[in-house]
């Protein structure tokens, strides 16, 4: 007795078998494509995310820059917190 007569349930076709590995593979080759558009979307969106953040770091740097300006320190301390440079008899040298 033959494998083919002991399990003849199993009679499949070449053709049969031919076209279920065929589908697999196109499914295969489909599925890759597919992450591979998903992550090509990603790697955009976090390139933009990036440009983005480095636009706000250069914005950033030029505020504290202006912040810490000494002529704008100065023009608040004299006018709104009413400060005045020393007198000479106010100024004590430590040696």
């Amino acid at each position: 007795m033959t494998i083919r007569e002991k399990f003849g349930f199993l009679k499949i076709s070449h053709f049969a078998v031919s076209a279920v590995i065929l589908m697999v593979i196109g499914m295969g080759c489909v599925w890759c494509h597919v992450n591979s558009t998903k992550i090509n979307y990603r790697i955009a969106q976090e390139m933009q995310r990036r440009d983005q953040l480095r636009e706000e770091t250069k914005r950033l740097k030029i505020e504290i820059a202006t912040l810490k300006s000494p002529q704008r320190i100065e023009t608040i301390a004299r006018n709104e917190l009413d400060m005045n440079y020393p007198a000479k008899e106010q100024v004590i040298f430590l040696r």
